[in-house]
């Protein structure tokens, strides 16, 4: 990751934008290339992510994060997927964790996408780092996702998930017990004021997130649920749980090592061996553009996720 870089605003660059201000720093740097850092909110200035056409006062101070450039192709790899269904219109794999869906800073290889370009050398998106993606689970997430292997098939699918009629199922196994058993977390959630890798309440632009659940069985310390997650946020599962406080095991990011303390030591070292997020995307339901009619995906629980819940059930 390249390292950050702070600028004082001086008195010959007050009434700048911002955009215009950066590109004359970073002048080996495009423009398209620093607005995208200001839209990825890498640029903050007096603490607060800005626009690009904000006008900038002489003693400010910027923070800028800057990205590494985007490769201009995407590198077809070798990689093995795990197919759930194939048809004409639509590709459904069993993403694994530990994989990125497409690149992106830090990930430029190993992703989904370079493995679907190479067994899959006809889909064709909206932009080409991600062919006929129309949807993304996080890294350390497993799970149903589907792709579009044409254009009109990844806009009649953009439609349905921008209008929430989706259905998606996921499994996750959470600290503690969670009651009541069903229920709704309606908590608007974005960018965290302080911890800009983080997702969370405390932040400067809540978006609408909510997520239904229902406790598919209490092990000793812990609650075996089903997420309904009605809207699709950024780490939304993960932050829900957690602000109730049941976090889900294995979250590095959104877990605090005090949990370990309310369970046993033979719980909490198979728990530390998982190395990866025990939350799976069990389910996707969509209307298929084909045949106009309702379609089921299913993924089984992860091998190492199911030997997990047996064992702490024991």
């Amino acid at each position: 990751m390249l390292e950050p870089v702070l600028l004082v605003i001086s008195e010959e660059a007050a009434g700048q934008r911002l955009d215009t201000f950066l590109a004359s720093h970073f002048s080996d740097v495009s423009r398209s290339q620093i607005r995208r850092w200001i839209v990825s909110e890498r640029v903050w200035v007096e603490d607060q992510p800005r626009k690009p056409g904000y006008q900038l006062s002489a003693g400010q101070t910027a923070r800028v994060e800057p990205m590494p450039p985007s490769p201009t192709e995407l590198v077809p790899e070798d990689l093995p997927i795990d197919i759930l269904h194939e048809d004409e219109a639509v590709i459904v794999v069993n993403k694994p964790a530990g994989m990125v869906v497409h690149p992106g800073a830090g990930n430029w290889k190993g992703t989904l996408a370079n493995a679907l370009a190479f067994h899959f050398q006809g889909i064709s998106g909206k932009e080409a780092s991600r062919p006929g993606i129309v949807h993304r689970l996080d890294k350390g997430t497993s799970g149903v996702l589907i792709i579009a292997k044409n254009e009109q098939v990844h806009d009649f699918l953009a439609r349905q998930f921008q209008s929430r009629t989706v259905e998606k199922t996921y499994r996750a196994l959470l600290f503690g017990r969670l009651e009541p058993s069903e229920g709704l977390i309606d908590l608007p959630i974005g960018r965290d004021q302080r911890f800009r890798t983080k997702i969370s309440p405390r932040t400067r632009k809540p978006r609408e997130a909510q997520t239904r659940y229902r406790v598919v069985e209490y092990l000793p310390g812990f609650s075996s649920v089903e997420a309904y997650p009605q809207t699709g946020r950024t780490h939304q599962i993960r932050v829900h749980f957690h602000h109730v406080g049941h976090p889900v095991v294995g979250d590095e990011t959104y877990s605090r090592k005090s949990y370990f303390r309310l369970i046993d030591a033979s719980q909490a070292k198979v728990i530390k061996e998982l190395d990866r997020l025990f939350l799976h995307a069990s389910a996707l339901t969509i209307v298929h553009p084909d045949t106009q009619a309702p379609m089921t995906f299913r993924a089984s629980l992860p091998p190492e996720l199911a030997v997990l819940q047996a064992t702490l059930g024991e």
